[in-house]
């Protein structure tokens, strides 16, 4: 018989009761980064709307130009999972896929990926008469640099169905590598710095 607690509201739980939750919970948070990795496979079944690729070859091929340009296991892995959100929140899939991410890499990865959606506008808006400079509002931030060019080098190029990206199995280790760190630690976080997407 599985162990369970015996409250029915959480302001009733005892100490005791928050000790087993808590330490049930560490095999369920190990196995984050499978979890996400159960979401991409999924992607690979789902084609972009209109477009002659799967979602996950959009994420492969965004990591694989990250990966060739030199770029950390941070950002290979925010190329990788940018569009993750996409099922659930497609109308801010940017914010959620920041959010899977948030707790294991770099502040400015988070930036760029819960950012890129504004960013984004610049190569199609004013086909639907929007402002394609919406962007803008955020020209003073530290990250506009990294977010444009996150967006021209490495998301908005990646819709060729002839593109040889690297396969799923390829990130798997940087994956499990980046979910399996401490959750909000400061030394991965870095809060404040912004580092180079591309190798000088």
């Amino acid at each position: 018989m599985s162990e369970t607690v015996n409250f029915t509201q959480m302001k009733d739980g005892t100490r005791e009761e928050y000790a087993l939750l808590q330490k049930l919970e560490k095999p369920f948070l190990a196995r984050t980064g499978e979890r996400v990795l159960e979401e991409l496979r999924r992607q690979e079944h789902i084609t972009l709307e209109g477009y002659p690729i799967t979602r996950l070859e959009h994420g492969l091929q965004s990591a694989t130009r990250a990966e060739r340009d030199g770029a950390d296991i941070d950002w290979i892995v925010g190329a990788l999972l940018h569009d993750i959100g996409d099922g659930l929140a497609p109308q801010n899939h940017d914010r959620m896929s920041a959010e899977v991410i948030r707790p294991f890499v770099r502040w400015d990865v988070t930036w760029v990926v819960e950012h890129h959606g504004i960013f984004q506008m610049l190569y199609y808006a004013h086909h639907y008469n929007w402002d394609r400079n919406a962007r803008d509002q955020f020209r003073d931030h530290p990250c506009f640099d990294s977010c444009a060019t996150f967006c021209e080098r490495w998301d908005q190029a990646s819709f060729d169905p002839d593109f040889d990206s690297q396969p799923l199995d390829h990130f798997v280790p940087m994956v499990h590598e980046v979910f399996a760190r401490k959750a909000h630690n400061p030394e991965i976080l870095r809060t404040g710095e912004v580092s180079p997407l591309v190798a000088s």
